[in-house]
């Protein structure tokens, strides 16, 4: 198995599972080993009071980007710390795209960045994300 269909194997496990993601309403899009990009479609209920997309919206579209592009070597991994910097707004009506890239990975520990766009390219957010691995698979390779 190449390692991007390792990767995208992977995604298929995980996206099967992956309830919060898709309860959001964003969609898979490309994967390979130690990448990944999600998009989804601001809609008025990601929007918060200031009539914007509610930061914890984009956070969790950069934390589903991580959580992809970390666990593409079908070792199962979570996030040890991540930090955002919101650059600009999003609005409904918004397409947001979540690229998600790995910086590093020593041993169980990995550092990704991921930054979120809009339609347009305009920079929305940074995030970096800081992985550990933990015991066992995404998907059984046997």
């Amino acid at each position: 198995m190449t390692p991007k269909e390792r990767a995208q194997k992977a995604a298929a496990a995980m996206w099967g599972r992956d309830n919060a993601s898709k309860w959001a309403g964003m969609e898979l899009g490309e994967v390979d080993e130690g990448t990944a990009i999600l998009t989804l479609a601001v809609q008025d209920h990601h929007c918060n009071g200031h009539g914007i997309c509610h930061g914890g919206v984009t956070f969790m579209l950069a934390d589903s980007a991580f959580a992809f592009a970390c666990n593409s070597r079908n070792q199962s991994t979570v996030a040890q710390h991540n930090v955002i910097s919101y650059v600009a707004p999003a609005r409904s009506g918004d397409l947001l795209t979540a690229r998600a890239t790995e910086l590093s990975l020593n041993g169980r520990s990995g550092i990704y960045d991921v930054t979120v766009t809009n339609q347009t390219g305009q920079k929305i957010a940074e995030f970096r994300g800081f992985s550990r691995a933990v015991k066992g698979p995404v998907f059984d390779e046997t």
